[in-house]
């Protein structure tokens, strides 16, 4: 059962690529490579754990943000992904293990050509964070190990989170497209598989959606 429903599309969004910041190794990005526009492209690249495991090989995504003042419209297109195969995509805190604060945007399933197109609408910018002023009793609706729903959250405060990162959603197809296969809480059930693209190209403190100024 995929719990949360995919985001709706926006017809006629427009597919704008400006400004985009150029990929280089984690780390390596300064502050003066991403400047402040209202709309971008930029790539998402094959995860640490795909590296690693010599798998996904020619995988990538290109994802455009356009600012409409209060909100964002984000469009991803994956290929080269293993066919008819379901992923679940987050907005993360950094892009590699362990991840930070993670936020479930919607799933994106690829087809037979082993292609996956999504749009998402929220807050993608400069802007975007978690915040929790206090801990307070959180509903526990799915309890089955190894990732159970917390009885209530952590107190923090606002942490800005700039990266995306998508994840298979079952650890089983990451298997069998010879990758780990690890459980991870990244589905709507929180028994996903490992994570196959990220904004790992970008370094951790300059995440691409840093750049976009509402």
């Amino acid at each position: 059962m995929r719990v949360l429903a995919k985001s709706a599309a926006i017809a006629g969004a427009a597919l704008l690529a400006a400004g985009g910041a150029a990929a280089t190794a984690a780390g390596a990005t300064s502050a003066t490579a991403h400047p402040a526009v209202a709309h971008t492209s930029f790539q998402m690249v094959r995860s640490a754990a795909a590296v690693g495991a010599n798998c996904l090989k020619g995988a990538h995504a290109t994802v455009t943000i356009q600012s409409q003042g209060p909100v964002e419209v984000m469009n991803v297109s994956a290929a080269n992904l293993p066919p008819k195969t379901d992923f679940d995509f987050f907005v993360i805190q950094v892009p590699n293990a362990p991840f930070g604060i993670s936020w479930y945007q919607g799933d994106l399933d690829s087809n037979s050509s082993g292609s996956a197109q999504g749009t998402f609408i929220g807050r993608f910018s400069i802007e975007t964070f978690a915040v929790a002023p206090g801990a307070a009793p959180a509903p526990q609706v799915f309890n089955s190990p190894p990732f159970p729903d917390a009885a209530k959250n952590p107190a923090f405060g606002p942490v800005q989170m700039y990266h995306l990162g998508l994840w298979f959603n079952s650890p089983k197809n990451a298997a069998a497209a010879g990758c780990p296969s690890t459980v991870t809480p990244f589905n709507g059930e929180h028994d996903a598989g490992v994570q196959a693209l990220s904004t790992r190209n970008f370094s951790d403190q300059f995440g691409p959606l840093r750049q976009i100024q509402p």
